[in-house]
């Protein structure tokens, strides 16, 4: 037997008596204390015979080897006899045979951890339920059991927390509970009010704080493009941050031009100066930083001007991963370091929590409460104290004493945070006029209304000033207008207009309808106002808005009618069906409506993507959202907010914004989940980027791209002027072999590379590009650019030698582009075989030797014998080792060193280049010029299109180099493939 199993033997019989043994010799002193199990007795005690004393030892071996009834396994393979003992003490028999029983009483009564009190219950009387309720239990085994579970209770408390129960499915889906719950899953990730909705329809992702839908759980590609182009597609922005700023105007200006530059295109000065137009786009810079250090791209809207008043109101709409560097950069502009912190007040529950719930206001005040109904099946009346909180709208996830408003002594500027609490609707297509106007209904005035009492509500107030309800007919009159226009297109871009509006619950359809344009024979007068909004907007004081007022949002969110009144109300209409008659005073809600402009840029697909931002208070989300659904509109998320700014030819945030901190972040976060995509696949069937000439398959490294055609600009300039596009590649390679050799010589300043956002730049490299008219694109008119020669090449290079430029791509031929696809410059001989065969598909890549692959096949077989004993030892000091000479193409490992390649070869991947990265230009047979971060095929171009980021020096200079009748062709190579495709560059401004 072996050891281990002899310890499990005696950890089992510790607590049993010893085995009786009968011996076939006499009864000795040793023999009787084997028997008997007690002390050796005496002579004197039993009387023996003269062979009885002492047996020899050949006797007992003999007796072992016996053939008999054999119990267990023998250690000396023997057995035990079949006779019986002669003679027996009855003194020592007595006492063995009670210490047995003593011993088997005690192995019965003594309870151990894997030994329960219903183990002693015959076995058809067992129950689990026993085991936690001991009034199943008889009698006479209750108290024990108790016993034991107030002893396991005080041992479990000491060691962990008692395990939580979980509730019956009846007791979770209740409305409390259920809130509850909710609340407890929005710490981390605030819901937007229509998260349900998504969450039932919707893959849902956890990005910047929030939990958004992405893309429809059922395909949705073609049909979201045919309703971005023919129909409407309907949007939640409600995650995108507002920020309110007031203050004199002068003083806002003055504030916020230090944050802006005019070269980049309109400011916040410059939408105050358009007729009909308060909204706007710009680019945020920090202050005095232009054209580095931005932070991103924002919208904003201003409040019409009061009469005889300089005070101006302005919102700021800014991405989530730009609040936290935005707010600061305001702050200190605007002098505001005076936080005002908001008062605690008490928990209002509003009328209606079912459809919104929101994060609770006091996370770590309701943790312990929240535990509670875990831990228990009923709440305790002392923990009933209160009611608990089921939902608070807004940004319910800072804390009460977190400040939401700054104030400036200097300046008088207020920056109030208004972070969810403003849903936010995009309708885009040229029908989204129509379906908001099947949606919308103008407020109905308030006939029957005494107006000598005060009202509760903001509407009554409201209908008793005659000026405010002309001016809400007038604005009446232009919503009834926009049912008579085809598309939203014809209206002029930046259109503001403020309406107040029915509660859109009251004109539901009874099933789901597709709003058409209702184009009809209007009469001259109807078509002249028709012709006018068109032609010159929405009049300055038709875009107020009580949705400015902080104070009616208040009112407008605590009186909203829930569902079950509302339903309640339904239910007492004669007929069913019809609308309630009157329309409650709680029933309006103010809003506003900002026109979105499609396509700005180039000539084909004018005003393509144009549409509407719906602007509602908090609380109305889902009463406005289902109505909209019902009118036939398609929902898109995240990924369709990509395809609509692809289609558009625009950059998307942070995706296309390199030189932004949300940029860089985004492009880390993408570059560890698609590196960790191409781990989970096995090597064999992964593509090796190495044989395909891709350095960074999973990234774009801008910088390096940057530095390196700075050096190339800086050493060959005056040789590119004359050589060809080969002696182009020959002088990159030579200048970044010297670059890689000696560390020394690349000695670049620590300037970043920035994007050129300068209109007057973009423009004069655009006329440079000359675009074709192959893709419905127009020839530049001559005389308006100065010709590209050498010196306008050197003053360009000198402002923007370190800069990227945001460039479109559309393939010539077949083929699609992909993410972060690269692109290069042609040679003469591919332009000749360009002019030669109009439907080329593009030359072809040599396949690379993977010099790793090699390497390490043979540091494997020499260090084998070698390497073996000594890997142990120094794999703690080669783990921190970087990869010297091994990253570059011409690897220099020699044979005499094994140890250093095996150590920094268990850090290589395969198939994908360590860093650092060798010279990026001169890596393939053509030179690189940049990286595409958006490509698919376009279903409004006809064919692959691709956006990205190319160097401007390699750009300039590659449109020197090549001839007229050619100027702007590139190649584009994806990751995975050795094919090039000619492609035609566009920079749109």
């Amino acid at each position: 037997m072996s050891a281990a199993k002899v310890k499990m033997r005696e950890k089992k019989m510790r607590n049993q008596p010893t085995s009786v043994q009968y011996p076939s010799t006499p009864l000795s002193v040793e023999s009787s204390t084997q028997n008997g199990g007690d002390t050796p007795v005496t002579g004197g005690d039993v009387g023996h015979g003269p062979s009885d004393t002492h047996p020899s030892t050949e006797r007992q071996k003999s007796s072992h080897h016996q053939s008999g009834w054999v119990r267990g396994h023998q250690k000396d393979g023997g057995s035990y006899a079949k006779e019986m003992p002669k003679y027996i003490t009855a003194g020592g028999f007595a006492r063995a045979r009670a210490a047995e029983v003593s011993a088997m009483l005690k192995a019965v009564k003594k309870t151990t951890g894997s030994c329960h009190v219903f183990a002693a219950l015959p076995k058809h009387m067992r129950r689990r339920a026993m085991s936690h309720n001991t009034k199943r239990l008889p009698h006479r085994l209750r108290e024990v059991a108790n016993r034991m579970r107030q002893k396991s209770l005080q041992a479990g408390s000491k060691k962990k927390k008692e395990q939580a129960k979980n509730k019956s499915r009846k007791a979770r889906r209740r409305h409390g509970n259920l809130l509850l719950e909710f609340n407890r899953r929005q710490r981390k990730n605030v819901w937007l009010e229509t998260h349900i909705w998504h969450a039932k329809r919707f893959h849902m992702v956890k990005k910047w704080g929030y939990c958004l839908g992405d893309r429809p759980t059922y395909k949705c590609y073609r049909p979201c493009y045919r309703a971005m182009s023919t129909h409407c597609l309907l949007q939640d922005l409600s995650y995108y941050c507002c920020i309110e700023l007031q203050g004199e105007e002068d003083k806002l200006l003055a504030a916020l031009s230090q944050l802006t530059s005019k070269e980049t295109g309109p400011t916040f000065a410059a939408a105050l100066c358009i007729s009909g137009r308060r909204q706007g786009s710009v680019v945020i810079y920090r202050a005095g930083c232009y054209p580095s250090q931005p932070l991103g791209p924002v919208t904003f809207l201003w409040r019409p001007r009061t009469q005889g008043s300089s005070h101006r109101q302005l919102w700021i709409w800014a991405h989530p991963t730009i609040k936290q560097d935005l707010l600061p950069e305001l702050q200190r502009v605007c002098q505001c370091c005076e936080a005002v912190v908001p008062p605690v007040v008490p928990v209002v529950t509003p009328a209606e929590v079912a459809p919104t719930p929101e994060p609770e206001l006091k996370p770590q005040k309701t943790h312990g409460a929240i535990q509670i109904p875990r831990t228990k099946r009923k709440r305790n009346c002392k923990d009933a104290s209160g009611p608990p909180a089921k939902k608070i709208l807004g940004d319910g996830s800072r804390s009460p004493t977190t400040p939401v408003t700054w104030r400036s002594s200097s300046t008088g500027i207020v920056i109030n945070d208004l972070t969810m609490e403003i849903v936010r609707y995009r309708l885009i297509g040229p029908q989204s006029h129509s379906v908001l106007a099947e949606t919308l209904e103008a407020a109905t005035a308030c006939e029957e209304m005494n107006k000598s009492q005060p009202s509760p509500l903001w509407w009554p107030e409201h209908c008793k000033d005659e000026s405010k309800m002309k001016l809400h007919q007038q604005q009446a009159d232009i919503f009834h207008i926009l049912k008579d226009i085809y598309s939203t297109g014809e209206l002029p871009s930046g259109a503001v207009l403020g309406l107040a509006v029915d509660d859109p619950r009251l004109t539901l359809p009874t099933k789901k309808v597709k709003a058409l344009p209702c184009v009809k024979q209007a009469q001259e007068v109807d078509e002249e106002k028709r012709r006018e909004l068109m032609l010159r907007g929405v009049p300055e004081h038709c875009c107020q808005s009580f949705l400015w007022e902080q104070s009616v949002r208040d009112n407008v969110t605590d009186n909203k009618i829930s569902e079950q009144e509302l339903n309640r109300m339904r239910s007492d209409v004669l007929v069913p069906g019809s609308r309630l008659s009157p329309t409650p005073l709680q029933g309006r809600v103010p809003i506003l409506l900002v026109h979105q402009p499609g396509k700005q840029v180039g000539h084909e697909m004018s005003s393509w993507g144009a549409g509407w931002d719906l602007l509602l208070p908090k609380g109305w989300g889902m009463a406005f959202w289902i109505p909209l659904v019902y009118r036939g509109v398609r929902i898109g998320g995240l990924n369709m907010s990509l395809k609509h700014s692809q289609n558009k030819g625009a950059p998307n945030f942070p995706h296309d914004y390199p030189d932004c901190p949300a940029g860089i972040d985004f492009q880390e976060e993408q570059e560890a989940e698609l590196l960790d995509k191409f781990k989970r696949r096995p090597p064999a069937k992964r593509t090796n980027y190495i044989k395909h000439g891709c350095l960074a398959p999973f990234r774009c490294p801008w910088q390096q791209l940057a530095e390196e055609w700075e050096l190339i600009a800086r050493e060959g300039g005056e040789e590119q002027k004359r050589d060809s596009q080969t002696q182009t590649t020959t002088d990159a390679d030579t200048v970044m072999e010297e670059a890689m050799t000696s560390h020394t010589a690349v000695t670049k300043p620590q300037s970043r590379f920035t994007v050129l956002r300068s209109r007057k730049s973009l423009r004069l490299l655009s006329g440079w590009c000359r675009p074709t008219t192959s893709k419905g694109q127009r020839p530049s008119r001559a005389g308006e650019v100065p010709p590209l020669d050498s010196s306008a090449m050197t003053s360009f290079l000198t402002e923007h030698g370190m800069s990227l430029v945001w460039v479109r791509l559309s393939l010539l031929s077949k083929g699609k582009p992909e993410l972060h696809a690269m692109v290069f410059v042609p040679s003469t001989e591919d332009l000749k075989l360009l002019s030669n065969k109009s439907d080329s598909s593009g030359p072809q890549e040599l396949a690379h030797k993977n010099h790793f692959k090699s390497r390490m096949k043979r540091r494997k077989k020499g260090s084998k014998k070698t390497a073996t004993s000594s890997l142990s030892s120094d794999k703690t000091e080669g783990k921190g080792s970087d990869l010297p000479s091994a990253s570059e193409p011409n690897l220099t490992t020699s044979s005499e060193d094994p140890k250093s390649f095996s150590e920094s070869s268990t850090d290589l991947i395969l198939g994908l280049w360590p860093d650092p990265l060798p010279s990026i230009t001169s890596h393939c047979s053509r030179v690189t010029l940049g990286w595409v971060t958006q490509g698919d095929f376009s279903l409004s171009a006809g064919c692959g299109e691709a956006l990205g980021f190319v160097s401007v020096a390699g750009l300039v200079n590659t449109l020197l180099n090549q001839p007229k009748e050619h100027r702007g062709i590139l190649l584009l190579r994806n990751p995975t493939s050795l094919h090039y495709r000619f492609a035609k560059i566009n920079i749109e401004v």
